[in-house]
């Protein structure tokens, strides 16, 4: 009987209202004046009155907050315009926050207002520490992560791509074209999506039997700057490669820029494969071969997952991966003889 839950008229004779005010916090209803709200909801949750992963989550408030470094790519656009698309079927709003990178973390949120009338939030590209992910769960905040820097943990969906393979495609493709002294631009080292499109560039190496070459392996951000510089090392070298995978388009438009600096034709000199399949890449000179991740259903499946937790209904797994897919243009061709 002692873990029996008490009667909404327990809760609100503690909280000083009336049991038709209860009634409405319980059922998500709008009509509550916010302190009175957050009074209510600590009692609800000190007494256990709401199903674990439920707390907190009694009212809908019809938005989701996206939270996000920035909306300066195309591969950013993508993604918001999934979550978007999702959100709006369900006629639920989407609050989109700028935050600077690295800090999309519980930490930063309490300086978005509109955090605390949200459903749910959608953390693109970001880490979050076990003691985050329960300070979350206090808070009764339903959470997915689209390509988190590192494992989130149980209990933290995630979205993402198959990046192994993704890398593995891209290097086998230029391994097929005669290619031998192949160069790999990463993003940043410890991100998750990063490391699996290196590891996927080095299993087919292997594969072929052909020994990695450290000199020949690099890491950016993922931006344009990036993959230029990297690519200025790389054709520096007294061997230069004949091929260079990037592990973004952006890079890759670094790597074009690079070229043309060096003197270099793309792809008669110096042969490139991208990554992402951004919707400008069929317009570069020349357009670019690359690994298509469907990032605009990477942003539908995360908002569809949050729903589902909302509706505390049952994810087919807690990490998600979306196939990619090898589109070949015409920055790939046979090195010269």
């Amino acid at each position: 009987m002692s873990e029996q839950r008490p009667t909404l008229a327990v809760i609100a004779a503690e909280a000083g209202v009336s049991q038709a005010t209860v009634s409405k916090v319980v059922n998500g209803r709008s009509d509550v004046a916010s302190s009175t709200r957050e009074r209510i909801e600590a009692l609800l949750r000190s007494h256990n009155y709401l199903q674990p992963g439920r707390q907190g989550r009694a009212r809908r408030s019809g938005l989701v907050d996206l939270i996000i470094g920035g909306l300066d790519s195309a591969w950013a656009v993508e993604i918001l315009r999934g979550v978007e698309a999702e959100c709006a079927q369900r006629s639920v709003g989407t609050v989109v926050s700028l935050v600077p990178p690295g800090e999309a973390t519980p930490s930063s949120w309490a300086a978005l207002p509109v955090l605390h009338h949200s459903d749910g939030v959608i953390l693109v590209t970001a880490s979050v520490t076990q003691a985050q992910r329960a300070q979350v769960e206090r808070a009764g905040v339903a959470l997915v992560i689209i390509d988190p820097i590192d494992l989130p943990g149980n209990g933290v969906p995630s979205i993402g791509a198959t990046n192994w393979a993704g890398g593995l495609a891209a290097t086998e493709h230029l391994l097929e074209l005669g290619h031998r002294r192949i160069a790999a631009i990463g993003g940043r080292k410890e991100m998750l999506c990063s490391q699996a499109r290196i590891d996927g560039y080095r299993a087919a190496l292997e594969r072929a039997g052909i020994e990695v070459d450290r000199d020949l392996v690099r890491f950016g951000d993922f931006q344009h700057e990036g993959g230029f510089q990297r690519a200025r090392e790389l054709l520096a070298l007294p061997e230069p490669p004949t091929a260079i995978f990037a592990g973004s388009d952006q890079q890759a438009m670094g790597v074009y820029e690079a070229a043309r600096k060096g003197g270099l034709s793309i792809p008669q000199d110096l042969s490139v494969v991208g990554f992402d399949d951004l919707p400008m890449c069929e317009w570069l000179s020349p357009p670019l071969t690359t690994v298509r991740q469907p990032l605009e259903e990477m942003g539908r499946l995360a908002a569809r997952t949050l729903f589902q937790l909302l509706e505390d209904q049952p994810l087919v797994s807690p990490r998600m991966e979306l196939s990619t897919e090898l589109k070949v243009r015409l920055s790939s061709a046979p090195p010269r003889p």
